[in-house]
């Protein structure tokens, strides 16, 4: 109700995202010639510059650049995707708004590009960490299969002392299970003071070096590590459930609009300023091109 109150037109859209672009921690500064007064341009909320007559609206050089619709529709669904436990797929979407899936589903990629981490803060203290098939069932085909076609994710879960449950987590696409393909995860995710619990899979031995506190125990299943492999149950729960299919170009962001709601599922209530903040602040990014097979 807030958020609708909050949003009924297009120019309120525009209004918030000029406050975000142009803010007292980042105030203007003309793209062409550097210049730092400004005046008022020709759409709402755009900033003329004094000097070369530069033009620049609120959606330029952001993610909400050239949009195919409604900038109001497009602060709804970046509501609905950052607020709602599940998400929503593409088609969903499509549905609720009258909009193309396609089009949707461009747009969602561009949202799930701006829930990538930020890299900044890394998994301490006690971390169970282990790797997951996505995919369909292959006859034939168990474990660490590595001619499987499903696609092989690793996922590390911070475990809070005291019983007082999970912390954070993170998660990356991978190709094989080995130390090569460990190590760039262990060191952009996970502090090196950690205590990292795995299973007894020989691919994670040559990161001891760098990780004295590993510790390999059996996994008996799961069971040694019951906190982690629930969480990697609800992944693959909420793929199949919401998005059904997904391919490997596009796993990673679907991976990482998860997390980046699971992380912050204390702070709900700024969710969504964090979301616009970010897609303000990072320039449009290529879409990957793959045909959407039902990808919602």
């Amino acid at each position: 109700m807030e958020f609708n109150k909050y949003f009924q037109t297009d120019e309120d859209c525009y209004r918030y995202l000029s406050e975000t672009k142009w803010s007292f921690e980042n105030p203007y500064q003309c793209k062409k010639c550097g210049h730092l007064k400004y005046g008022k341009g020709k759409k709402p909320y755009s900033h003329r510059c004094c000097k070369c007559n530069y033009d620049e609206s609120p959606t330029s050089g952001t993610m909400f650049d050239k949009l195919k619709f409604s900038l109001l529709i497009a602060f709804h669904i970046c509501f609905k995707i950052s607020t709602k436990k599940k998400g929503m797929s593409s088609l969903e979407l499509s549905e609720e708004f009258g909009l193309r899936q396609k089009t949707v589903w461009e747009f969602k990629w561009k949202i799930q590009q701006a829930m990538t981490s930020s890299r900044m803060s890394q998994l301490e203290g006690k971390v169970q960490v282990d790797e997951f098939l996505i995919g369909e069932y292959e006859e034939g085909k168990v474990g660490r299969s590595g001619d499987s076609k499903k696609k092989l994710v690793i996922v590390g879960l911070e475990i809070l002392e005291d019983k007082k449950g999970v912390g954070r987590a993170y998660a990356q696409v991978i190709e094989h299970a080995s130390s090569k393909e460990f190590r760039p995860f262990f060191e952009t995710y996970i502090s090196n003071d950690a205590t990292v619990i795995t299973d007894a899979w020989k691919g994670y031995l040559p990161l001891k070096k760098d990780y004295p506190n590993l510790e390999q125990i059996p996994s008996e299943k799961g069971k040694g590590m019951q906190q982690l492999h629930i969480h990697i149950m609800n992944i693959q729960g909420w793929l199949r459930g919401i998005h059904h299919h997904c391919s490997k170009e596009r796993m990673q962001g679907y991976l990482d609009e998860y997390h980046f709601r699971y992380n912050r599922r204390a702070m709900m209530g700024s969710i969504f300023d964090l979301l616009i903040k970010r897609m303000v602040q990072s320039e449009p990014k290529r879409l990957i091109k793959s045909k959407i097979k039902t990808v919602l």
